[in-house]
């Protein structure tokens, strides 16, 4: 009797199946921490954000004309802050707006692009007396 070595189309099988099972309880949980990780650099950002906004105010007595082309809502004027965060380069998760209500008050605002919109807390803001906010989930979950 010669005896073969090597595996069977069941055993194969077998294999697949535990693979197949490992990849569907990790992906999804891999996805999950890369978003996570994606939001807390824009939380960065926005404090980053914030701090420029108050050197800008600290210069010209009023938080108005920050946006870019000296306008008060939209992307930041390029030599105060980056539009985009992450700030130090590679591809954009958040877009990053400000919104200068007053001369005195204004919220900075995250806003989710590309695969990060999947992110269950949504946008990202941050107002002149520290006020944060999510659009999809609670403060307490999203602002960590």
């Amino acid at each position: 009797m010669i005896k073969q070595k090597g595996i069977t189309l069941i055993e194969l099988m077998i294999v697949v199946a535990i693979v197949a099972i490992l990849a569907s309880i990790a992906f999804p949980a891999y996805n999950n921490y890369v978003e996570r990780s994606k939001r807390v650099t824009a939380q960065g950002d926005l404090y980053a954000f914030r701090n420029a906004m108050q050197r800008y105010f600290a210069e010209e007595n009023t938080y108005l004309g920050a946006a870019a082309a000296g306008a008060d809502t939209g992307a930041p004027d390029a030599a105060l802050f980056p539009s985009q965060s992450p700030i130090d380069g590679g591809s954009a998760a958040y877009n990053l707006t400000i919104s200068a209500a007053t001369a005195t008050t204004f919220t900075v605002q995250a806003t989710a692009v590309g695969g990060q919109t999947s992110d269950s807390c949504g946008n990202l803001s941050l107002n002149s007396i520290n006020v944060r906010t999510a659009s999809g989930g609670t403060v307490a979950d999203c602002w960590k």
